[in-house]
């Protein structure tokens, strides 16, 4: 009979999942905008270039966002800067819900953004700083999941309000969400690392054994904990950065992550999916709900990616992941650019943007997010965690900002085109430099990175 899991795995998994839950706001803003944005454009009279600006804006909140968390997160603890996004969701969205001009809409926006740049610097660091083992690729996938629920969820409030034209519902939704994970950050604990980086061991402790429920297993973490923040005590940042070469290794891995994450051209589908098929000859009331199957798609396999991550592991997931996605634009390519016509078209473009986003849900979506929070040092981990989360950020206001400019240049066709070859590009990067890291203690990735092993071997 197999021996019960400790009593501390169901606290620290709780604890991990109301973390997640903030997967559900970032996804839902995308999901929203995409619907509201013609509706929006059309009441404001806004040109396509405004139109970009509104929904990339909030690229702009979330890179300035990601940038100030680390800071933020560092001082004040994750559940502070967590309890702090929820905040800024809210007031974001009551500005743009009741906006009387469009200034008032990129204002709100920039705030939502500005707390998403939080959720998605703190959410998988917290998470990863929580739990161990198979639960930690666990619970981050979550996270990303449940970006795809919110995706979803969004979607689908979209298609239901879109009969009317009801946009300022629609963009007034995440104040509902936003409240009650608030309310849930007053029972999240303290980040054990983060009260050891403060000095605070005994609180640590109490902690660590109350996630861990088996004393001395959090006794020998701790441990762990002490002797890598004693290797480099008080040298963070960019200091640690001069000062290891290690660790600029491993920052500049996550930036390289994150930023093919964005290039992979996830966001311009989920963006910008009505207009592509709008452009592809969906009524506006058609393009709407197919997007929600869009959404659909991008919610169910990011379920099956939480159990595939800890069977596959990260490098073969991935690379599949990333394959899937250069065959289905490389056809969405060739549907644009040979300019076919006709119902058998039309589906066909639908079934690549479907398989597309399936290929991202099961891989490159969820496992960037993982791989960042497990690869950098304890003692740098805030600073190379908001550097990636910047990446992020950066990469994906610059693609969003300029899709609908760069179709009008060149065409939808070479602009798929371009997004499937430098799919090819992320699975040559993933089989040279992404390590395995399924299963392996953070002070081990950590141990092997600093011994000088190639970025690919840090892991097992």
């Amino acid at each position: 009979m197999p021996a019960a899991p400790p009593a501390g795995s169901g606290r620290a998994g709780r604890a991990a999942l109301t973390t997640a839950c903030a997967g559900l706001l970032v996804g839902l803003d995308t999901g929203l905008i995409a619907e509201a944005l013609g509706f929006i454009g059309r009441d404001f009279h806004a040109s396509a270039r405004m139109q970009e600006w509104i929904v990339s804006v909030l690229m702009l909140g979330a890179l300035l966002g990601s940038l100030g968390a680390g800071v933020f997160s560092r001082r004040f603890g994750r559940r502070m800067a967590l309890g702090t996004a929820t905040l800024l969701i809210a007031v974001g969205a009551l500005l743009c819900a009741t906006a009387p001009v469009i200034g008032q809409i990129l204002v709100g926006r920039f705030l939502i953004g500005g707390a998403i740049g939080i959720c998605t610097f703190t959410a998988p660091l917290y998470i990863s700083e929580l739990t161990t083992g198979r639960m930690r690729g666990t619970m981050v996938t979550t996270f990303s999941m449940l970006q795809s629920a919110g995706i979803l969820l969004g979607y689908l409030a979209g298609g239901i309000f879109s009969g009317g034209g009801h946009w300022r519902l629609m963009v007034g939704l995440p104040l509902v969400p936003a409240a009650i994970l608030f309310a849930g950050c007053a029972f999240l604990p303290s980040s054990p690392s983060w009260l050891a980086a403060r000095g605070r061991f005994e609180e640590a402790r109490v902690v660590l054994r109350n996630l861990r429920g088996d004393a001395a297993a959090a006794d020998r973490e701790l441990a762990h904990i002490r002797t890598e923040l004693d290797t480099d005590r008080g040298v963070g940042g960019f200091a640690l950065l001069r000062a290891r070469g290690y660790f600029r290794r491993s920052v500049a891995l996550g930036v390289g992550l994150q930023v093919m994450q964005q290039l992979t051209g996830i966001n311009v589908v989920m963006y910008y999916a009505p207009k592509i098929l709008e452009g592809a000859h969906f009524g506006t009331s058609a393009a709407a709900w197919a997007t929600v199957l869009v959404g659909a798609v991008n919610a169910l396999v990011g379920v099956a990616a939480i159990f595939m991550v800890s069977r596959w592991g990260r490098r073969p997931l991935l690379m599949t992941s990333c394959v899937i996605m250069a065959l289905a634009l490389g056809a969405a390519a060739a549907i644009e650019g040979l300019h076919l016509e006709g119902m058998g078209a039309t589906l066909s473009l639908m079934a690549s943007l479907l398989v597309f986003v399936a290929g991202f849900g099961m891989g490159a979506g969820p496992l960037v997010w993982t791989l960042c929070s497990e690869i950098q040092p304890i003692e740098g981990r805030d600073f190379g965690v908001g550097c990636s989360t910047l990446a992020n950020w950066g990469m994906d206001w610059a693609v969003s900002n300029t899709f609908l400019s760069i179709v009008a240049a060149v065409g939808a066709g070479w602009t798929f085109a371009g997004f499937s070859v430098l799919n090819g590009v992320f699975v040559l990067f993933t089989l040279l430099l992404v390590p395995e890291t399924r299963d392996v203690p953070l002070d081990e990735i950590e141990a092997h990175l600093e011994s000088g092993r190639p970025l690919r071997q840090i892991g097992r």
